[in-house]
This record gives C-alpha cells, structure tokens and sequence, in this order.
C-alpha cells in the first residue's frame, strides 16, 4: 500500500501520469480502503490512464473489461469451454459406457455417472473472464471496468455482489472468493446515469480538462522534443479551443498529437498560417474546423501570447 498523498504523486508521475492532488488523494484513498473508484468526466482526459498508471505504481497487473451495450455476466465472469467438454467427452466415452455397464434404467445409469464427479464442469473446462481473473489472479491486479455507462443497468446490478463481497458465484462449482482484494477502476464517459447502488460503492473521482500549467506539464513530459514556446503555444490554443462551442472538445491526448505532429514540422510557435493547415489534428467534426476559422484570429492571438 502507498505511504502517503506525496508518495502518490511522485508514483504516478514516474509511471508518467502527472495528477492534480484532488487525483492523487483519491488514489491513496482507493487503494488504503480497498474500495473502487468510479472516475467520470469528458472523454480524452486521461481516465483510462490514471488506472494504467495506478497499477504500474502499485506494482499491480491490469486487467480489463471493455463495456459495451449488451454485455452479460458470461462475458464479463466466465464462459465454459463446450468444444473442449465434447472432445473429452469423446475421449472417455468408453469409460463411460463401462461406468454405465449393467445399469438397469436410465435414472441409475444417471446416477453411476453422477457418482464419478462433476468431471466436466471444473475448472480445466473453465474459461476465466476479466472479473473472474482479477479475483483469482495469483499476482496483485487491478480490474478495470472501461466505460461503466456503456454496459446496460442489469450488469451495474451484477458487478455489485464483486464490489461488495470480492465474490462470485459459479452454479456448478460454488462461491469464488477473491485470493487477494484487487483494486477496480470504473470510468464513465456519462453517457447514462450510474445507478445510486454502485456509486455508494465507489469513490468519486470527476476529471475535467486540466488547467493551463498542468496541460503543459504534461506536454512537457510526453513530448519533450517540441521547444518550449510551441507547447506554451499550442496549449494555449486549445484551452481558447474548449471555450468554443465544439461538439467534441479537444482532449490532452489531441493536444499531445497536435504538439508533435508540430514538432515534426519543424515549427517553433504555432503561427495563424499552421493554426490553419493543422486544426484537424485537434479537432474531429468538419464542423468544428469552421468554428474553429471562423474565430481564427483570437486564436491566433492566443498561441502567440502562449
């Protein structure tokens, strides 16, 4: 377990995740109570690589489940392996039919092999799914539910009993129960409301969009090959960028992509004829990129005095 807030944040930084305190509290907070965090805000702010960054500073494993509508508890859980059953089912046929031999009907017949186990529901038959592997993963894990609010509310009621026992249950073999409590991770891009029962389960966590000295320390780090007046440039045209009425907003990972995309470019500052050629590097609708021109001059303005 982590020490301290302070110890947080220099983890996270050297796994290459630069967190606000608010992210770095809420870190230390998950990990000391063993309970999940639900992390929410707009899409490209790094939610998916805090968790990342969370297990490589706690020395954890990641393993993740992709939510997506319609996802049930056999794709999440576990799923047997039906050709795998049939093939042995195949290769012992003949010690079935001795275990059978003589039986007088049907029911006692039923019964002899009843009596042999239930050889074909165990584990070797067993196909373990993310949440199942994060509970009996040998090593320390941490599971990753991506994109909570994609999945329909009937899984929200199912990823209770884990948040709430570290178990599962498997008809055919009986409870599981977690070897060693992973940490979980939910992000949610809010495309629908969250049930109340999972997010009493969870801490919260909401990132937005970082503000301008922490958007530069972040280009910084990640794109140190860009000089220091292109990224204090081109971060300071896409915060002017996110007060522009966009459909989609560029993210951190957009400005990183624009930064180096720059660099290549050999430019020094981002200039209006630049701004011009290369706005779709940070933004993704057409229409945006004409919101964008139209307004091209305040924002040109603003890359010059970033």
């Amino acid at each position: 377990m982590f020490g301290s807030v302070d110890e947080v944040s220099a983890k996270l930084a050297e796994a290459g995740y630069l967190p606000s305190r608010e992210i770095a509290t809420a870190v230390y907070l998950a990990d000391r109570l063993e309970k999940p965090v639900l992390v929410e805000g707009p899409a490209g702010v790094g939610k998916t690589e805090l968790a990342h960054a969370f297990a490589r500073a706690a020395g954890r494993i990641v393993i993740r489940l992709q939510c997506y509508e319609g996802l049930d508890e056999s794709k999440a859980l576990y799923e047997w392996e039906y050709a795998k059953q049939l093939l042995y089912t195949q290769l012992l046929k003949d010690r079935i039919g001795a275990a059978v031999d003589g039986a007088g009907s049907l029911a006692e017949a039923a019964d002899r092999i009843a009596g042999e186990g239930n050889v074909f529901f165990s584990e070797r038959f067993l196909v373990p799914r993310p949440v199942l592997r994060a509970l009996t993963s040998d090593r320390p894990a941490l599971l990753l539910v991506d994109e909570i609010d994609k999945a329909d509310p009937e899984f929200e009621a199912f990823l209770l009993e884990v948040l709430s026992d570290w178990a599962v249950t498997v008809p055919e073999l009986g409870t599981v129960r977690a070897r060693q409590v992973p940490r979980v991770v939910l992000t949610s891009n809010a495309a629908r409301d969250l049930s109340d029962a999972l997010k009493r389960r969870c801490l919260h966590l909401f990132i937005d969009f970082p503000t301008r000295e922490r958007e530069l320390a972040i280009v910084r780090a990640r794109a140190p090959e860009a000089s220091e007046a292109l990224a204090r440039s081109v971060v300071a045209t896409v915060q002017k960028l996110r007060t522009l009425d966009l459909k989609k907003a560029p993210s951190i990972s957009e400005t990183l992509d624009w930064v180096r995309a720059l660099a290549i470019l050999n430019a020094e500052r981002l200039d209006a004829a630049l701004l011009d050629q290369t706005l779709n590097l940070a933004l993704k609708y057409e229409a945006d990129v004409a919101v964008a021109r139209e307004r091209k001059g305040e924002l040109a303005a603003a890359a010059q005095l970033g």
